[in-house]
């Protein structure tokens, strides 16, 4: 079993940064693939970016590919999202998911095992 719990979302202007972490629960922390998904009102949720077990590999969706970036610490069992340029299309409740094993090509939602609370993050023009 692992508990996700994330911080750090808020209210930016746009073209401001936020750092988005997940702090997970457990020894096995190493063992999950980890993501970000978003879900904006009255859409559906959609896939952010996604980090190795290792750290080593990321892959992000074409929408905040140069703007977003994903880490890990494993020895810290966090995962961080640091959100660079962001647009009002960015706003969503960001929700942080766990695969066991899972790789970089996990793009579903139901693809993940666990997930976190959730966080808010609005982008005003």
């Amino acid at each position: 079993q692992v508990q996700l719990v994330e911080s750090g979302g808020g209210l930016v202007q746009a073209g401001g940064s936020l750092r988005l972490s997940c702090a997970a629960s457990g020894r096995t922390f190493s063992s999950y693939g980890m993501a970000w998904f978003r879900q904006a009102p009255g859409k559906e949720r959609e896939f952010v970016v996604v980090v190795s077990r290792s750290g080593e590999t990321t892959n992000y969706a074409d929408s905040v590919k140069g703007r977003f970036t994903i880490s890990r610490d494993n020895a810290k069992n966090t995962v961080f999202l640091q959100m660079n340029s962001l647009k009002p299309e960015d706003t969503a409740v960001y929700y942080c998911a766990a695969k066991h094993y899972g790789g970089v090509w996990n793009f579903s939602p139901r693809d993940y095992d666990y997930w976190g609370q959730g966080t808010q993050v609005t982008v005003s023009s």
